[in-house]
């Protein structure tokens, strides 16, 4: 099965997306950012949600109208950085729930190794979106995409701001049946695995560390 990959060329997200990328930009305006295009980026990742019909009586006669067919969602943002995606999201899906992953590289084999993973019981029920400001390597995504997999969801999609060119590609094969949503695809990753031109570190950013 072929991933579908939509990059997300709205105005309103691109014109935050210039914002978030300003390294004048400070912490308080960067988390912000982060959740308001969370947030519009949410609405096109939630597009495939099915609807059923039921009847609402209005102040003036009966109107066949819409909801959301029991579908139930899941948010797990990757630990640190996803966090700052959690309150744009849960805004529109205020019913969803939210589960973490924590992954950090190690620094001998380069790979992912799990250190958290808290997700609801019910995660079997529950369509998840993974959320990650930054695919860079894609060994992050392909870990926590795998993690979730193993508890059954109903599907997984992957949420991420700004991706490169190598880490898209690798989260395609790892992961082809896992739809990707992003708001740029960037040149390239340079020798430390960092997107260029990118944002910097978006875990430092949104925390105010260095």
């Amino acid at each position: 099965m072929e991933n579908q990959v939509y990059i997300m060329d709205h105005p309103l997200i691109q014109h935050k997306l210039s914002l978030l990328r300003d390294k004048t930009t400070g912490s308080k305006e960067f988390r912000e950012l982060i959740s308001e295009v969370a947030m519009l980026m949410c609405y096109e990742a939630t597009r495939d949600l099915p609807l059923k019909e039921i009847e609402v009586e209005t102040p003036v006669a009966i109107a066949k109208t819409k909801v959301i067919a029991g579908r139930k969602l899941a948010f797990v943002p990757i630990l640190r950085a996803g966090i700052g995606m959690v309150d744009g999201v849960t805004t529109l899906v205020p019913a969803a729930k939210v589960g973490h992953i924590g992954l950090y590289r190690d620094p001998e084999t380069l790979k992912p190794k799990e250190y958290y993973s808290k997700l609801p019981s019910d995660i079997n029920e529950r369509e998840v979106i993974i959320l990650d400001p930054m695919l860079a390597t894609g060994g992050s995504a392909i870990a926590a995409v795998s993690t979730i997999k193993k508890h059954n969801p109903k599907s997984v999609k992957f949420m991420c701001i700004i991706a490169s060119p190598e880490g898209m590609k690798a989260l395609e094969e790892a992961h082809p049946d896992v739809p990707i949503y992003c708001a740029a695809m960037d040149e390239r990753l340079n020798e430390h695995g960092y997107i260029v031109p990118g944002l910097g570190d978006a875990g430092d950013r949104v925390f105010g560390t260095k």
